[in-house]
C-alpha cells in the first residue's frame, strides 16, 4: 500500500491568495513539463485554501517516497513548503474524502 504525506505550501508574506494561486499554476504547469514522474507522485491537493502561520496555505498528498524530490523542486521554484511529517503518513482512502481533490495523471 503507498504511503502519503501531507505537504502544506505557504504563500509569500502579505500575498493575497489569487497571486498565490498564479504561482502555483506556474509551478505545477513547470513541474509536470520538466519532471513528470515528480508530478505523478502527488495524489491530491486540498479542496480549499488554508491559513497557515497568517499566511495562505494549499496542502498536496503526494507519496511518501518523492515528498522529498516535490519539496526540493519547491524550493528551487522559490515556493516555501513546510517540512512533512514523515510518522505522520496517509492512505489513499484517507486522501479520497471531500476536503481533497484527486489529481489526474
Amino acid at each position: 500500500m503507498t504511503d502519503y504525506l501531507c505537504l502544506t505550501l505557504l504563500a509569500s508574506a502579505g500575498e493575497p491568495e489569487r497571486a498565490f494561486v498564479s504561482r502555483l499554476t506556474a509551478f505545477w504547469s513547470h513541474l509536470i513539463r520538466t519532471h513528470p514522474t515528480v508530478y505523478a507522485a502527488v495524489y491530491a491537493e486540498a479542496s480549499h485554501f488554508g491559513l497557515t502561520d497568517g499566511k495562505v496555505s494549499r496542502s498536496y498528498m503526494v507519496t511518501a517516497t518523492a515528498a522529498s524530490a516535490v519539496a526540493e523542486a519547491l524550493a528551487a521554484s522559490g515556493v516555501e513548503a513546510l517540512p512533512p511529517d514523515p510518522d505522520d503518513t496517509y492512505t489513499k482512502y484517507e486522501a479520497s474524502g471531500s476536503e481533497w481533490f484527486q489529481i489526474a495523471h
